[in-house]
């Protein structure tokens, strides 16, 4: 079935500034590729505050909400704010949800290009260019719509430390992360497990005489561990792009055919789950717009 592709224009307006690689060129190169490959673009409403109960506490949206408000903010070393940062994270975060309700319908599988990225977020700290955790939110909206279980796989260059923290306690989803190691946040070691559902595959970068296939073998034995006896309802890809060869902000030699790859496995192991993707890093605008269209190509076919 087609895949359509959920975003929205207020995700542009969030810019953290000349210079920042989090630029909204990324979203622009994406939409490019994706409207050229003939892909549906759809547009959903922002999601309400309510959406982000039980994984933000209601102090800390209001609290970014009031340095956006403000003007120029910085949270941290890395993650900075204008004045539509906040509405830029809701109008994103409605994509996922809308995204999630398509999947949950029986329609197909779906894509939702948004910024800003999310999986760096804490419950209560914005960080690594993250404001809400996305995949986190949308996960608990596929339960609340009787997706029971949950598999989230992050194969971002960078360890999904936000998610792993808000998700290993919690024995209905499972966490599969492949990023280089060690590297920005320091997180993902592999004995870092959880409760048993957290499943980090910490990499080597450059990896070239065996080729980018250590990458896929090695996060594809995670995902198969992730799935041995546990069968999830509903699969979150946290797609990130900066695992691709050139990306300026990390070190491995994936292309974009290794995630089509990943995508049909998936799609194969796991064959009564829909598959909803989000858009996580990746800092060559057209590299990961090819990324992108890539994962489209095997999520439709």
């Amino acid at each position: 079935m087609p895949v359509p592709v959920y975003t929205h224009p207020r995700c542009l307006d969030h810019d953290p500034g000349r210079g920042h690689p989090e630029t909204p060129q990324r979203l622009r190169a994406v939409m490019a590729g994706v409207q050229g490959a003939g892909y549906e673009i759809r547009t959903a409403p922002p999601a309400a505050l309510e959406a982000l109960a039980g994984v933000h506490p209601p102090a800390y949206a209001a609290d970014l909400e009031a340095l956006c408000r403000g003007g120029v903010a910085q949270i941290g070393q890395d993650t900075i704010l204008n004045s539509a940062s906040w509405e830029a994270a809701l109008a994103g975060l409605g994509q996922l949800l809308a995204a999630v309700d398509h999947a949950h319908s029986g329609a197909g599988n779906a894509f939702a290009a948004v910024r800003p990225p999310g999986h760096h977020a804490l419950g209560a700290r914005a960080m690594g260019f993250c404001l809400l955790a996305n995949a986190v939110i949308a996960a608990r909206h596929a339960q609340r719509l009787s997706r029971k279980r949950v598999l989230i796989i992050d194969w971002d260059v960078h360890h999904g430390n936000g998610t792993q923290d808000l998700v290993e306690q919690d024995p209905s989803i499972r966490f599969v992360s492949m990023h280089q190691w060690p590297w920005y946040p320091g997180t993902g070691a592999a004995q870092e497990r959880g409760i048993g559902n957290v499943f980090n595959v910490p990499m080597s970068p450059g990896l070239n005489a065996e080729g980018p296939g250590g990458y896929v073998e090695s996060l594809w034995e995670g995902i198969a561990a992730a799935g041995k006896e546990w069968t999830p309802d509903l699969v979150l890809l946290s797609a990130g792009y900066d695992s691709m060869a050139g990306d300026p902000l990390g070190g491995f030699t994936l292309e974009p055919p290794h995630y089509a790859l990943w995508t049909t496995r998936i799609r194969e192991l796991f064959p009564a789950a829909p598959v909803v993707g989000l858009m996580e890093g990746g800092y060559a605008p057209e590299r990961l717009a090819a990324g992108v269209v890539a994962t489209l190509k095997a999520l439709g076919s």
